[in-house]
């Protein structure tokens, strides 16, 4: 628990002694440092040194008074609480304590056990007040500017990197699958760097044809093909000072990538049919959900461009590896996707939340998102169950294991413990048979799950291997 700092301001030596004493050796619900003054300057002096969270101030002192102490103190350092003593207590002076700033007032002589109970309280709310920064600067990393949620290990180690990256200027390449959120941290890397108040420009290069993907990068002048009746700047101009987001970059062609390759190099554009270069100021973040170093290797992709753009490499894993992550973005989705239709958002029944976390999402973020807009657009009540999510979700999980396993003579909870055996020897496989990655993998507490393989008398190690030998037989293996 964190020491709260307390500073008694009293221009009285042995009143002041006396209060110093007191809390110091007071129950105020956490420790405590006490720190004195005797007149308001040295207590301004104090409060200016910093890391100061409470001041117990008399009124009447030499020199500016401690209401003066008060309003001062709240306007130069807000954080602060203050709390008044005086022996001339009136209604007047209660009244332009608190109209100062002050947190609570009270009159000598000093009724301590009153003083202890106050500051007690003042304490714990300054505790519980930090505490709500606290978590909230915690969410702040966790979903981050972008609205990015990251609650697994793999997403939290993507952030960690983005902080270390984002602050340079150097061109950064962001891999993953579809629909992991590529463009989402592109604008994270934007918004922690030194370019956050220039612009963001976007643009999909795999959507584009040749000759439209050129000019919209690099701009055209008048007459340099049909219909370019105007002079046109590129995006590199319109981005200066700040990020061009290329998404799809492997879907470039030759020419443009060797067009792309120079302003890189060289720090300066020219335009289609344009002779007089010029100099911009872009950061570069690009994306692609290709194996850019296999295009390399069969000549569909510029090694030296490659080089260029993966100075900084930002992978984003898959969903089906970040099942922490599945978990959270579901109220998140589900609340959005309410507003907007201007309905309550409906609770998710528990075996459609299993349902969600079993499934592999080919499709990543983007596809769980479809799936719960479906699903809380076309429900019929307050409750999403597993029959309103796509059948095709449904025909992948453990129900139709049991289905296959039914009739052939088991009981059901001999069925069940079956399928709960091939779902554990299958997470602890994928995850070298760490039981912690296993455990949140499957959505269970990892205790539950070392009750589980006691109780099936299950090895994790023996399991994880296995899975390695089968693999090192399947075809292709080497």
């Amino acid at each position: 628990m964190s020491t709260a700092v307390l500073l008694v301001v009293e221009d009285d030596p042995a009143q002041r002694e006396q209060l110093v004493g007191f809390l110091r050796s007071a129950e105020l619900g956490q420790p405590v440092l006490v720190r004195e003054a005797g007149e308001a300057a040295a207590a301004r002096a104090a409060l200016d040194a910093g890391g100061v969270d409470a001041v117990i101030t008399d009124v009447r002192m030499p020199g500016d008074d401690g209401l003066d102490l008060v309003r001062w103190g709240r306007e130069r350092h807000p954080l602060v609480d203050f709390v008044v003593v005086t022996a001339y207590g009136s209604v007047e002076i209660a009244v332009e304590a608190m109209r100062r700033g002050a947190h609570d007032f009270l009159t000598k002589p000093i009724d301590l056990d009153l003083l202890e109970q106050r500051l007690a309280r003042l304490l714990e709310k300054r505790r519980l007040v930090t505490e709500v920064r606290r978590l909230q600067e915690r969410l702040h990393e966790r979903v981050g500017a972008a609205g990015i949620v990251a609650e697994s290990p793999g997403m939290q180690a993507v952030l960690g990197v983005v902080r270390k990256v984002a602050p340079t200027d150097a061109t950064v390449l962001v891999t993953g699958e579809s629909g992991t959120g590529k463009e989402l941290v592109s604008e994270l890397v934007h918004a922690w760097s030194r370019r956050h108040d220039g612009p963001l420009l976007r643009i999909n290069c795999g959507a584009l044809p040749e000759s439209l993907l050129e000019s919209e990068l690099f701009g055209h002048v008048r007459g340099s093909f049909t219909g370019a009746d105007r002079d046109r700047e590129g995006l590199f101009q319109q981005a200066e000072g700040g990020t061009l987001f290329l998404d799809e970059i492997g879907e470039i062609s030759p020419a443009v990538q060797v067009r792309l390759l120079r302003v890189l190099q060289e720090k300066e554009v020219r335009p289609v049919g344009g002779a007089q270069p010029t100099r911009v100021d872009v950061r570069i973040v690009a994306a692609t959900n290709r194996d850019l170093e296999a295009d390399v290797a069969e000549g569909r992709f510029r090694q030296d461009l490659l080089f260029r753009i993966n100075a900084l490499a930002v992978g984003i894993p898959p969903l089906r590896e970040r099942r922490e992550d599945i978990t959270a973005l579901i109220p998140i989705l589900m609340r959005r996707f309410a507003e907007s239709v201007g309905v309550p958002p409906p609770r998710l029944a528990r075996d459609a939340h299993d349902l969600l976390l079993s499934h592999a999402w080919p499709g990543n973020v983007r596809e769980l998102a479809n799936v719960l807009e479906r699903s809380v657009i076309l429900a019929t009540g307050d409750e999403i169950t597993a029959l309103d999510l796509p059948p095709s979700l449904r025909a992948a999980t453990p129900s139709a294991a049991l289905a296959e396993a039914d009739g052939d003579g088991r009981s059901l909870p001999e069925i069940v413990a079956t399928i709960e055996q091939r779902a554990i020897r299958r997470a602890l496989a994928e995850h070298g048979g760490v039981k912690a990655r296993a455990a949140r993998a499957l959505g269970i507490p990892e205790r539950v799950l070392r009750y589980k393989l006691k109780t099936y008398g299950l090895d994790a190690t023996k399991t994880s291997g296995s899975r390695r030998e089968r693999r090192s037989d399947e075809p292709g293996s080497a």
